[in-house]
């Protein structure tokens, strides 16, 4: 592959529901550019994109693969990001490096949630875009309805730029509405025809829109316009070009991915409206001297480059996906990297076609390519020593669905460790957690699907094995009233004996963020003074594992006042003892309580689920604190729940609002639980301890 300079780069991102037809349409690319010399297919798992084992098994994208393909003397990196809402990680990084999107749309199945979605990543990025209806083979697929419904949704901006031609129910041409003309495919090529009839109508709506949005792009166009004028068809490119790339008009356009019909006009304007890097804004800081360093993808600047992913292998290893963001970088290059405060020598360049790599000897400001081996990660930024950037991290969604893990076999535990850090470093949205207060392990995704992926992975491809089970609820102990015990702890053998004796009282410190307060008024010696640290760790390792269910206690105030000891038995390991049963006696007596974690959830949502939403939350015990609309017809709605009522509401959410709900939450503070839970968990711990099982 040639090597390309920036205003030859078209870098866009196909956006879409789940299974829309995007790894199609990039696989229909990919052939009529000449990278396949026959076209894969999803269910036969040999498309470009989608090579992992778990893609091929599944049958849709789990991570955003890039293929790199060259067309009329232009080079198009075609990003195809997943559509599967678990998998927002992917699509974050990819609008995070792209300059255009291509919203593929199911004729058949219409605009879905999934549409949405993309249309507001479009506008929280910034970046152009244009619908491509696919699956118009299908005979029931309507591409008059998804332009209404999208018209409905967005405005005037929507623009079709063709037309489908149907003959005895068969898609077999289209109209250009900018030319005027029909075209019908013959093989591969498209062989000019006559506008049937039926399609006049339209075609005259559709170009009265264009024309429209022609004439506002100057006050010239726009008298021509109303004076009766015909604007000739490279003054309407020229101007649509603009106002494509400002995101004032967004092209419809049409095809069957499966035939790869109508993706050659695609490609063919992909190059004449999505703009090329240069004409986008890009800056980062200048480490050295503070100041903003303006990148601009201008290949005289300082060379400087952004990590927007990275590929982990078993067999090929690791790669990291770069998109050059101003300079020109060349093999075996001298880079630093700011945020690890190293320099990395890149060795070879190279750029992706799937999980194909093409080595080439440079790569120009706006071009994406991939490293091999480096010790770089996600969201890392090279630059050179003399000029040392920083560009600011990705916006990458939190995850907030996690399942407790345990290993199969104990002896993998190391390797799960190190397979899960590779799992991680190749996915952002996937977090491991040890979560050591309640002895188990945490794995975080963005949704079940996400972490059944991450184990079927584990098991394949690093070969060892993970159970997934519900996880623990950080509950805590505490007391609500006083108590007053004494305890004398008295062991008598050959020699040495035992002998430790304390009188404690106990009462609510009313401060829940420390375990516990000791406080001493022992008076004539009772109890000397260097027993006193002795006595705070019994209670100190009493406090770790509660009385009344092994919580860890907070919010306890303890006062040794009196005692007794042995000149000769007494010893610090007796008085230890001796406050730790002090301490489980007083707890017990002083009426204990269980205290669950409360999080404040956030629940933004379309506004015709909001009485769905408040109501799954009322009997999940949450407290709605209220309303407030976002202006997009969405409600965020603000609650306080029970985090153990939390356990597979994204599931839930998803099915309550078809994908359209969105929810995050942050841990606020304790509250007494309920009797029932309380007094479950007690049970809960009364069974264990019967069964005579340590817990884990």
């Amino acid at each position: 592959m040639k090597v390309y300079t920036s205003d030859k780069i078209r870098n866009v991102v196909l956006l879409g529901h789940g299974g829309a037809g995007k790894t199609s349409l990039a696989e229909a690319m990919a052939y009529l550019s000449g990278i396949t010399s026959r076209m894969g297919k999803v269910s036969d798992g040999n498309t470009v994109s989608d090579f992992d084992k778990e893609e091929q098994k599944r049958q849709f994208s789990i991570s955003t693969t890039n293929i790199a393909m060259e067309w009329d003397d232009h080079k198009i990196n075609v990003l195809d990001a997943p559509g599967f809402f678990d998998f927002v990680g992917e699509v974050q990084e990819a609008m995070s490096v792209a300059d255009a999107a291509i919203i593929v749309v199911s004729g058949k199945a219409g605009v879905e949630v999934g549409t949405e979605r993309a249309w507001d990543l479009c506008e929280k990025y910034g970046i152009p875009r244009m619908f491509f209806v696919s699956d118009m083979d299908i005979d029931d697929a309507s591409y008059r309805q998804v332009v209404q419904d999208l018209t409905d949704k967005y405005g005037k901006k929507i623009a079709p730029f063709n037309l489908p031609i149907r003959e005895n129910e068969k898609f077999v041409g289209y109209v250009n509405v900018i030319q005027e003309k029909g075209f019908r495919w013959e093989g591969k090529d498209a062989v000019e025809c006559e506008v049937p009839d039926y399609n006049k109508e339209y075609l005259q709506q559709y170009r009265d829109t264009l024309m429209e949005a022609v004439a506002e792009t100057s006050e010239e166009f726009m008298d021509r316009y109303f004076s009766g004028d015909i604007f000739s068809e490279q003054e309407i490119r020229s101007a649509l070009r603009n106002n494509v790339c400002e995101g004032s008009i967004v092209p419809i356009e049409m095809g069957s991915s499966i035939l790869a019909q109508g993706v050659y006009t695609l490609l063919d304007d992909i190059i004449k409206y999505m703009p090329a890097p240069e004409n986008r804004k890009m800056a980062g800081i200048n480490m050295k001297t503070n100041e903003i360093f303006e990148a601009n993808f201008d290949f005289s600047k300082p060379k400087t480059a952004f990590v927007f992913k990275t590929m982990m292998d078993p067999f090929i290893g690791k790669y990291s996906m770069i998109k050059v963001r101003s300079g020109v970088l060349k093999t075996d290059d001298m880079m630093y990297d700011s945020n690890k405060d190293i320099e990395v020598k890149i060795g070879k360049i190279y750029v992706m076609q799937g999980n194909k790599t093409i080595e080439v000897p440079e790569l120009h400001a706006g071009d994406f390519g991939a490293l091999q081996k480096l010790d770089i990660s996600t969201g890392d930024t090279l630059s050179t020593k003399a000029n040392p950037v920083q560009y600011a991290p990705m916006d990458i969604s939190q995850p907030y669905t996690y399942m407790r893990y345990k290993a199969q076999n104990k002896a993998d535990i190391d390797k799960i460790a190190q397979s899960l850090a590779k799992l991680a470093a190749e996915d952002a949205t996937l977090k491991v957690v040890n979560d050591a207060e309640n002895h188990q392990s945490l794995i975080y995704g963005m949704g079940d699907m996400h972490l059944e992926i991450a184990v079927s992975k584990l098991l394949n491809e690093y070969k060892v094995g993970i159970d997934l089970d519900k996880p623990k609820v950080a509950f805590r102990e505490t007391i609500r009233k006083n108590s007053d015990v004494e305890y004398k702890y008295k062991k008598q053998t050959g020699g040495h004996g035992q002998y430790g004796h304390v009188k404690m009282r106990f009462e609510p410190s009313g401060d829940d963020s420390k375990p516990y307060v000791f406080e001493q008024e022992v008076v004539g010696g009772a109890v000397p003074k260097n027993y006193f640290p002795a006595v705070e760790k019994g209670i100190s390792e009493a406090s770790q594992r509660g009385p009344l269910a092994a919580y860890p206690v907070v919010g306890v105030k303890a006062v040794l006042y009196d005692g007794s000891y042995h000149p000769v038995d007494s010893s610090e390991m007796a008085f230890k003892v001796a406050a730790s049963n002090a301490f489980k006696k007083g707890f017990m007596e002083a009426t204990p309580v269980l205290l669950e974690p409360i999080a404040t959830l956030k629940v933004t949502v379309p506004d015709s689920f909001t009485g769905d939403v408040m109501g799954d939350l009322n009997k999940r015990r949450g407290r709605v604190l209220g309303m407030n609309p976002t202006g997009d017809g969405k409600q965020v709605i603000e609650a306080d729940i029970p985090m153990m009522e939390l356990y597979g509401y994204c599931t839930t959410l998803r099915s309550m609002t078809g994908g359209a709900g969105d929810y995050e939450y942050s841990f606020t503070r304790y509250e007494q639980a309920p009797s029932d839970i309380q007094q479950k968990e007690v049970t809960a711990r009364a069974e264990k301890v019967k069964e005579n099982s340590s817990e884990d």
